[in-house]
């Protein structure tokens, strides 16, 4: 058997060849949802509002994470300056050191991702507080944090599909930017700022 032939997997059960049809999305869009649905409806949210709290008192906000966990903390700094917060997200060359009192949001499903790890410990290192989102609340990214928010999703290596029938981590990562998005409205609501003065700090460089 050659290198190409064992390194294919096997997709005889992965359907029948059939063309998409519109049932197909329907069914796939009411899967998603629903699992988003019922992870964000078991989390704890008296652990989001202690980080919400973190955030508020915050000279500054970093994020980090890797991949589409990370790509989701991106759009979670964008909100964040758009409340006024000094927000970067880790490995951006303008992104200055964390302090004292800074906050880092860090995201990883299995929490031992090495990047995110690294920097969790080196902002904890420096006196910053760590706000750890994961599905594991014994990794080593929950223990460093000052809060750890736990997602009950899959993560990445969960190919029985035990608890998400999605592919690799997208459960988690849905869930990441669902979560995030809710933290900022519930900052944004509390703060009693109107729309329009979040608006005239968003970018104009465009």
């Amino acid at each position: 058997m050659s290198r190409l032939s064992e390194s294919t997997p096997d997709r005889s059960d992965q359907g029948t060849g059939e063309k998409p049809e519109a049932r197909h999305f329907s069914d796939a869009t009411s899967l998603l949802t629903n699992e988003v649905s019922q992870v964000v409806g078991k989390v704890d949210a008296e652990a989001w509002a202690r980080a919400a709290a973190l955030l508020l008192d915050a000279p500054a906000v970093f994020t980090v994470g890797a991949g589409r966990s990370g790509l989701a903390l991106q759009m979670a700094a964008m909100r964040f300056m758009h409340l006024g917060k000094s927000a970067y997200v880790v490995g951006e060359t303008t992104t200055p050191a964390i302090g004292s009192g800074d906050v880092l949001v860090a995201a990883s499903g299995s929490g031992s991702t090495k990047r995110v790890v690294t920097a969790a410990r080196t902002a904890s290192e420096q006196g910053a507080h760590v706000l750890a989102i994961t599905t594991n609340p014994e990794s080593d990214l929950a223990g460093l944090a000052a809060e750890t928010l736990v997602v009950p999703a899959a993560d990445k290596q969960d190919f029985e599909g035990t608890t998400s029938a999605q592919y690799a981590g997208s459960l988690f990562e849905q869930s990441v930017l669902i979560l995030s998005d809710a933290l900022f409205h519930a900052l944004w609501q509390t703060s009693g700022s109107q729309a329009q003065e979040l608006w005239r700090l968003h970018a104009n460089l465009e």
